[in-house]
């Protein structure tokens, strides 16, 4: 009887999850309808929230619930796990717009997002990004947002949603290892947006 041996397989290291796409309005920023705009990477809540809230969780307190209207969200879980704690969902068919994600924090408050659907091109997304961390805020609801981006830029070829195959090399070949903020973009003066992971 004879034994094979194989060579010691290389150490496997762990792999991040892809960087929450945000756009948000800084603390001195007046309100107006939306705080910011979310770009997710798929519309399944489970695995897009936690990279959300390990961005938001610093910054605006610990996010405890979330709300969703269930027109884009194919599966709502009542309660998602992130970074030691759960999140819990509602869903609301009238009374939330269906592009918007409200998030709130225990004894801090409330925040309204602008959801960025996956399949946007990022150009689109781009723009609708930085019309929702405006520091004037837009004077539109999320739903409108979205739909005045529409008809005031007709898709194009080079804007419209990638195949897996471009999307992989659009993002580097890999996911981001972890949330980077860019650094902040606006008008000279005080700034009014923070980007991060994009």
């Amino acid at each position: 009887m004879s034994a094979t041996l194989y060579p010691t397989l290389p150490h496997r290291e762990p792999v991040a999850a892809p960087a929450a796409r945000l756009a948000l309005k800084t603390d001195g920023a007046s309100r107006g309808l939306l705080d910011g705009a979310w770009w997710p990477r798929s519309r399944d809540l489970l695995s897009e929230l936690p990279a959300l809230t390990n961005v938001l969780d610093p910054l605006w307190g610990r996010i405890t619930r979330i709300a969703v209207n269930p027109e884009h969200w194919p599966v709502i879980p009542r309660k998602i796990p992130v970074d030691g704690h759960i999140i819990k969902v509602g869903w609301f068919t009238s009374e939330i717009d269906p592009h918007k994600l409200l998030l709130l924090s225990y004894g801090t408050g409330r925040w309204d997002l602008l959801v960025v659907p996956p399949e946007t091109g990022a150009e689109s997304a781009a723009r609708l990004m930085a019309a929702a961390s405006d520091h004037d805020g837009p004077p539109l609801t999320a739903g409108a947002l979205i739909a005045a981006d529409a008809a005031r830029h007709a898709v194009s070829r080079t804007d419209q949603a990638l195949d897996p195959d471009e999307a992989w090399e659009y993002e580097g070949g890999a996911p981001a290892v972890s949330v980077a903020a860019n650094g902040q973009t606006g008008p000279p003066g005080p700034a009014s947006r923070l980007i991060i992971g994009m």
